[in-house]
């Protein structure tokens, strides 16, 4: 077999550390540890899952209508009860084209993050996109974001199952008791290691989330509590309309796990069916849920919706959707534990055993990820005050701005080879830029808003906060001794 230079230099430098002379052994040794070394480098650079043909444990084993519906349990949750206020806040064209629109970039954005999947099959999260565009430092950062991201929503399903039980039972028990059950019952959901045991969940979480915004629309237009007038525009400075816009920004805020959704998928390149599906299922319900509700609520309609309906009927829905309170935290925690789980063993064939110490070490992570999230939900009173930062900070760059940078990335150098390219290069800057703009428009608010008023707000639903406001409200509320507390938490009307 004939030696290279760089093969020479690599088997000289082996020997100089013990006797300083190139043998035959030497060689053949160099030989084998140059192929053990390229073997490395190409399993960190193919699938994140490797060779499964022998695995007691198969992840790429979803077809692409499980992964949609997983997708849907993501996306899809109580916070599209808060869409009818965006209308009655900017009024009913503007929200309907903004509904739309971004969902149409939304759905664009999503299926670059899928072009880029194909292009580099070892990406199996944010962090590994991350080290392909900007090298160890984008990996940390961008697996950093994501991980931070994931807990803090897994902990605002913590946080929204306690306010749905205190709600259907009138404040029955000590919140620190309702939260400890979510808990519990999020953990255990959890513990199946592959996305597939997760999509049968995500069929029962958009049963629910169906159910219970038909129950929430029915009332609605049975009770009507509004006045019955729709303004086709409303009146409102920058600020108010763009605390309304953020709502349906983050109600497209799924695409920061779509890479590991694609990473179990038995054929990747199915990826845009299950996007199409949840986009079709996505946009259509944003629409007929905020059109419909606020027609009947009215300019007064509460967000979520279900607080213009009467306190039976809000116990009944609550209940009803259980189930995506439920599975949608769920999913960020699965996303989030695998996160862990595959930077630990990814090359070794420990995450496809069936051993103990191979369970072992996922169960670890999840017990260890859901705990932080209920500290995190218990110990900040005001938490959706945080949650919305974090939302700001990264939920838009993860839907849009990352995506832009993708399709720049994918396509360097190529920028002015065509007409269409430079079309779709303008395009992306733009919504590169939209990422941005979040972010900026979230520290102009706190120019023009009260920090009274940012207080008050149910922020992931209702405005984006500022670092400023949430570090108020979390030093108020520590000083009030706020934290892990029994009391209500719902504001809920008995």
């Amino acid at each position: 077999m004939a030696v290279t230079k760089p093969e020479k230099e690599f088997i000289a430098d082996r020997a100089s550390s013990t006797t300083g002379e190139v043998s035959n052994d030497d060689v053949e040794g160099g030989h084998a540890l140059i192929r053990r070394r390229d073997s490395r480098s190409t399993d960190e650079k193919s699938d994140p899952f490797g060779d499964e043909s022998n695995s007691e444990v198969k992840y790429r084993t979803m077809a692409w209508w499980q992964a949609g519906m997983i997708m849907i349990a993501e996306t899809v949750s109580l916070g599209i009860l808060s869409l009818p206020s965006v209308l009655a806040a900017i009024g009913i064209l503007p929200g309907i084209l903004l509904i739309l629109g971004l969902g149409i970039i939304a759905t664009y954005t999503g299926y670059v993050i899928g072009q880029f999947k194909l292009r580099y099959p070892h990406v199996h999260n944010m962090a590994d996109a991350g080290e392909i565009m900007l090298g160890r430092w984008g990996r940390e950062i961008f697996g950093g974001a994501q991980l931070l991201f994931l807990v803090f929503v897994m902990a605002s399903h913590i946080l929204t199952f306690s306010i749905m039980f205190n709600t259907i039972t009138n404040h029955g028990t000590c919140t620190i008791v309702f939260g400890i059950v979510g808990l519990l019952l999020s953990l255990i959901c959890t513990l199946p290691r592959t996305m597939l045991n997760v999509s049968y969940m995500a069929i029962a979480s958009f049963i629910s989330i169906i159910a219970a915004v038909m129950i929430t629309m029915i009332g609605v237009g049975v009770q009507r509590p509004g006045d019955g007038k729709v303004d086709v525009i409303v009146q409102s400075n920058l600020a108010k309309g763009f605390l309304a816009t953020s709502n349906i920004v983050f109600a497209y805020a799924g695409h920061v796990a779509f890479f590991s959704f694609i990473s179990e998928l038995k054929e990747p390149r199915e990826y845009p069916k299950a996007l199409f599906l949840l986009q079709g299922v996505d946009v259509s319900m944003y629409l007929i849920v905020a059109v419909v509700t606020y027609r009947y609520a009215g300019h007064e309609v509460a967000s979520p919706a279900l607080g213009s309906t009467s306190p039976m009927l809000r116990k009944v829905a609550y209940g009803i959707a259980l189930p995506t309170i439920l599975i949608a935290g769920v999913i960020n925690g699965h996303v989030a534990a695998k996160f862990i789980y595959v930077r630990l063993f990814r090359g070794t064939d420990r995450m496809s055993k069936k051993s103990w110490s191979s369970f072992g070490m996922w169960v670890i992570i999840v017990v260890v990820l859901w705990t932080l999230a209920w500290i995190i939900a218990e110990s900040i009173p005001n938490f959706n005050n945080l949650l919305g930062l974090i939302s700001a900070l990264f939920a838009s760059w993860f839907t849009y701005g990352l995506s832009g940078l993708f399709w720049l990335y994918l396509n360097y150098g190529k920028y002015r080879s065509t007409k269409k390219k430079m079309a779709l290069t303008v395009a992306n800057f733009l919504i590169f830029l939209i990422g941005a703009l979040v972010v900026s428009f979230s520290l102009y608010i706190l120019s023009e808003l009260k920090v009274e008023y940012l207080l008050t707000q149910d922020c992931l639903e209702k405005c984006v906060l500022g670092l400023y406001a949430s570090g108020i409200a979390i030093a108020e509320d520590s000083s009030g001794g706020g934290s892990f507390k029994c009391a209500d938490n719902s504001n809920a009307s008995h």
